[in-house]
């Protein structure tokens, strides 16, 4: 009698992958996903390629900042660098940078520089002497009586201009005369202001009088610890304070007459002091770590400040802020959060549980970069890109500024190096490029959609490696931290396949890594491999 034959299997299968998912580094990183990767990039998305080389723009001494306005600058050596020439000093230590027409603003100096003119200088003035007297006038052609101060031979106009709020302190004799108040009028030696602004002598108070001591008139600014600017004018926040500058006008921030151009300041009534300020749609926006304020409106008499509570800007990553395809992000407490004027969602899942400090990121239109520090001190310059919503890391750079100028994104390195982020045509003249990248892929578990055992026969492999390139693959078996060469590393070669043999013991599940130097892009990956009984778990039992 004629049995019918058993149906043969060899036990063999096959998986391609050719679309490959940025990083993943948790514990429910799927079959296909990096868990762990230095020096890759989501450019050539689906495709899996080493980032290219950075070009070196300079090197500071004693790096203060970096900022892009018509042109790069930064501060160094207490000195203030633009297009590479030192245009004046400045105090050491970190500066806040904003930019309103020709002035590019420094805090906490409280300095400008006039892109036009090549002036650097104080925002703020100061004049303080003897022989000062307060006395009758004339405003507009007309007499003013009690609306004038006189300090002989003081060219007024060398310190203050019309329109400037100064305050005014020292006054012994009419302590009421020590106030802010605006000049209306300079002739020569004379400040001239609305009539009535001040005491006088006399029965009638209309008879001048000179202070016998020292006095101080000056044109105060507030202290702030974040600035941007923001429909013509400069806005800032300190504690739980928010400012801004007269319209246009960013030497006075105490104009209050009761016009469209004036000043405005207003106080918040949540715990915490801010942690950050941007533009962002067209609104001054201001963090807390659980607060976001947006202020509304055109013109001081219309101004709201409208609060939410809910994730902002963590303490110390008030650099994070950045938009990047229309999108603000930034670094809360929890992670990376998206925020398009709404709720902010975060999106940062993918970089893992542990929390973020000392943020500092930058945008060069589509892609959000972002350095930062993990609980375990170590530094991370991650890439996001708002077209695939993919994480790219790169390396351990520590970047303390970015700045995005002519096309291209820019960092500061704790060290003081300035570096070119991502792609550029055109390098700048003079600029050093980096030696050839060294990069890792390294792919999550593959259990391959089975709880049996498993083996890696051989692995096809997709590839182009620009000269002076390799790549080599690796694979491990259950966790076991050895890592088994796949072949032999891959030189430099056109677009071809390439098959890695490799044997090694069966196992729950397995993983596969890519390291190399130099250009690299990989196509796909064809996993072959044997499948098994089912897992025993006996101990020591493969």
């Amino acid at each position: 009698m004629k049995l019918p034959s058993m149906a043969y299997a060899s036990g063999m299968a096959s998986a391609t992958q050719t679309s490959f998912a940025g990083l993943n580094h948790t514990l429910g990183a799927g079959d296909g996903e990096l868990y762990h990767m230095e020096n890759l990039t989501g450019a050539d998305y689906p495709l899996l390629s080493s980032r290219p080389p950075r070009w070196k723009v300079g090197t500071l001494t004693q790096p203060g900042g970096l900022f892009a306005h018509s042109e790069l600058c930064w501060v160094d050596e207490k000195g203030f660098w633009y297009n590479g020439e030192r245009k004046g000093d400045v105090t050491a230590g970190e500066k806040q940078f904003a930019a309103l027409g020709a002035y590019l603003l420094i805090w906490p100096d409280k300095a400008y520089y006039n892109t036009q003119t090549g002036v650097l200088g104080s925002l703020e003035a100061r004049w303080t002497g003897e022989g000062v007297s307060f006395q009758n006038g004339t405003l507009y052609e007309q007499e003013a009586q009690a609306s004038t101060i006189q300090a002989a031979g003081v060219h007024w106009a060398d310190h203050f201009q019309k329109g400037d709020a100064v305050a005014i302190s020292g006054c012994a004799l009419h302590p009421e005369n020590n106030k802010t108040i605006i000049i209306r009028d300079i002739q020569g030696d004379k400040l001239v202001f609305y009539e009535y602004s001040f005491a006088l002598e006399g029965e009638k108070g209309d008879q001048p009088y000179t202070e016998s001591g020292e006095v101080t008139i000056a044109r105060t600014l507030p202290d702030l610890d974040f600035v941007c600017e923001n429909e013509n004018r400069v806005w800032g926040c300190k504690g739980n304070t928010i400012y801004c500058s007269k319209l246009g006008d960013p030497f006075n921030w105490n104009v209050f007459d009761g016009l469209a151009t004036d000043a405005y300041a207003v106080d918040t009534g949540s715990a915490g002091e801010f942690t950050g300020c941007v533009s962002y749609l067209g609104y001054p926006i201001f963090f807390k770590e659980d607060h976001i304020y947006k202020v509304y409106g055109t013109i001081p008499s219309n101004f709201q400040v409208m609060g939410t509570s809910t994730l902002g800007v963590a303490q110390g990553c008030g650099k994070s802020l950045a938009v990047a395809g229309e999108v603000l992000f930034y670094v809360s407490r929890v992670g990376v959060m998206a925020y398009s004027g709404g709720v902010p969602q975060c999106i940062s899942r993918g970089l893992g549980n542990q929390r973020l400090y000392r943020a500092a990121a930058g945008a060069d239109g589509l892609r959000y970069h972002l350095s930062a520090q993990d609980e375990d001190g170590n530094w991370h310059l991650l890439v996001y890109d708002t077209q695939t919503k993919l994480w790219h890391r790169e390396d351990d750079t520590q970047a303390t500024h970015f700045a995005a100028h002519g096309g291209s994104l820019y960092l500061l390195s704790q060290g003081g190096e300035i570096w070119t982020v991502g792609d550029m045509a055109q390098p700048p003249e003079g600029a050093e490029q980096e030696g050839q990248v060294a990069w890792v892929a390294e792919f999550a578990d593959f259990t391959d959609g089975s709880p049996d055992k498993k083996g890696l026969f051989r692995l096809h492999i997709r590839l182009e490696v620009a000269e002076g390139g390799q790549v080599q693959a690796w694979a491990q078996v259950d966790s076991d931290g050895v890592w088994h060469p796949m072949g032999q590393p891959i030189g430099p070669t056109p677009k071809r396949s390439f098959q890695l043999p490799m044997v090694i013991r069966r196992g729950d599940h397995y993983r596969i890594k890519l390291t190399g130097t130099g250009a690299c892009r990989i196509y796909s990956i064809t996993r072959e491999r044997y499948g098994g009984s089912a897992y025993n778990a006996t101990p020591g039992r493969t």
